[in-house]
């Protein structure tokens, strides 16, 4: 379990803060402490993730004062070229009375300070935008902008490397990739660079092509892919440490569940299985192995069994009970390569890929001596038919907004990896300056629709966070089906979100 705190360096967007957030960060790059599990910097503040076992608020922020030793990393300017046109320039052009070209003119004039990379993997916060052009994030953040756009948000500029959802009003499309995993170096712009964007014809750069995992470990050949299901994953327990890139935690949205099926093998809880997402792979055994499946349901509910598969008997698991996810374990672990210290995919960082026909998958281990096991549903915690989640104040906390949501009554109106999109009673939200952004924060943009945070969140976002769920109910959420029901309750030992002005 893990615990998150904001080391707050100054307000707003400034060089000297930044400066100042860039020598900590440094610093703690170059003593990393066992306790830390992540760590994001962003324009006047660095979000931090820890483990409160092993250290308290106290001594967490007594860490912190000491931290600015780090030297800061000199910068280079780094010219992008830039189609500028389509997306949102003509809006722009409205909103702000100005031509399109002389919008274009003044975005392109300035030279840009590169203050943080987050959200998603390479995607950099930039500052200042001319005041002329500056406009505010739209009210509702579209569910796809194309890779490679360049937006505007208030006094910021950014790049989105890849296709995602996002919420910045749109110029153009960079003829460059800001972010490749092939290349030795991913990461085209870091904090401290200068950017100047260069008006350009040209096509945008396709996508990157998807970094190989699933095939690039070694172990014996266990099982072959007959059917793939919907979206089909290899997860290990995630990638931490890397939020500073803008990679994604990953990992499973069940931890539980990938935990119980683990066990049953005899494995450690975060060795490497699949993760099924509603419909499941179908799957031929090539050897004989002991396969172990685990899935729960919202409410807490969790079935499981383990049974040994003769060579060529086929496994169906295309279709689940329960909650979203189930979790299928092999002896050892599937073996994987790896990227930054995991298995785990991270799909809007084109790391890893879901199943495929014929995808082989080998196991890290010999086979379990474990011939067949169950469990039965078990029921935890308070039932019925609206699952019941718990929240703690949040980095944004207020009275109206935290009423809003313990009194509102909700409906899931689409659930993925990166996060759970309700619909129901309004809830006060807003913008605040782009930061690091907290596993399972509840996050409310302007239109006050919430959206609660799963694994492959965006890892810095720039809308209001009044509140953030339990750790022990993460897994639940990630069982969210589209169309449930769920409300919110307080959670009983709920303090306030830690922030500590250095």
């Amino acid at each position: 379990m893990t615990r998150g705190a904001y080391l707050v360096y100054g307000r707003g967007i400034d060089p000297r803060v930044g400066a100042r957030v860039a020598r900590a960060a440094a610093a703690i790059e170059a003593h990393t402490p066992a306790w830390l599990r992540d760590w994001i910097p962003s324009y006047d503040r660095i979000f931090v993730e820890y483990d409160p076992r092993r250290i308290n608020a106290r001594a967490l922020a007594d860490w912190a004062r000491g931290l600015e030793s780090g030297e800061r990393r000199e910068g280079r300017l780094v010219e992008i070229p830039v189609r500028y046109g389509g997306l949102d320039l003509r809006e722009i052009s409205e909103r702000t009375g100005l031509g399109p070209e002389e919008v274009i003119r003044l975005h392109a004039g300035a030279s840009y300070r590169v203050y943080a990379v987050g959200f998603t993997p390479g995607f950099p916060f930039m500052a200042e935008v001319p005041e002329a052009i500056r406009l505010p994030r739209r009210d509702v953040p579209r569910k796809h902008v194309p890779a490679h756009s360049v937006g505007i948000a208030g006094v910021q500029t950014g790049i989105y490397p890849q296709e995602s959802p996002g919420g910045w009003n749109l110029l153009g499309r960079t003829l460059v990739r800001v972010y490749d995993p092939h290349r030795a170096r991913p990461f085209l712009l870091e904090p401290g660079d200068r950017v100047r964007f260069v008006p350009r014809a040209g096509d945008p750069p396709d996508p990157p092509e998807s970094l190989e995992l699933l095939l690039a470990g070694e172990g014996a050949t266990v099982l072959e892919v007959i059917e793939p299901g919907l979206l089909t994953l290899p997860v290990d327990d995630g990638r931490f440490r890397a939020g500073r890139f803008g990679l994604a935690r990953s990992g499973p949205l069940d931890a539980r569940s990938l935990g119980v099926a683990n066990r049953l093998l005899g494995n450690t809880p975060g060795m490497a299985a699949l993760e099924l997402n509603l419909a499941g792979p179908l799957l031929e055994a090539r050897e004989v192995v002991t396969v172990a499946l685990a899935l729960q349901d919202a409410h807490g509910r969790i079935q499981a069994w383990a049974r040994t598969l003769r060579r060529g008997e086929r496994l169906d698991l295309r279709v689940l009970a329960g909650g979203a996810r189930g979790y299928l374990a092999v002896p050892g672990g599937l073996a994987l390569g790896r990227f930054l210290g995991s298995a785990s995919p991270d799909l809007k960082g084109r790391i890893g890929r879901p199943l495929r026909v014929g995808d082989k998958l080998q196991a890290a281990a010999a086979r379990s001596s474990l011939r067949r096991a169950a469990r039965d549903w078990r029921r935890d915690g308070w039932m019925g038919p609206e699952v019941t989640l718990r929240l703690s104040p949040g980095p944004q906390a207020d009275d109206a907004a935290l009423e809003a949501l313990l009194r509102g009554r909700f409906r899931v109106a689409a659930a993925d990896r990166m996060g759970v999109r309700l619909e129901g009673d309004a809830v006060p939200g807003g913008e605040v300056t782009s930061e690091g952004v907290p596993l399972g924060a509840v996050q409310v943009p302007p239109g006050g629709a919430p959206i609660l945070l799963l694994s492959d969140r965006g890892t810095i976002g720039g809308y209001a966070k009044p509140a953030v769920l339990h750790p022990a109910d993460l897994a639940r959420a990630g069982q969210l089906r589209e169309g449930e029901r769920l409300r919110f309750v307080l959670d009983p030992a709920a303090r306030p979100y830690d922030v500590f002005e250095i």
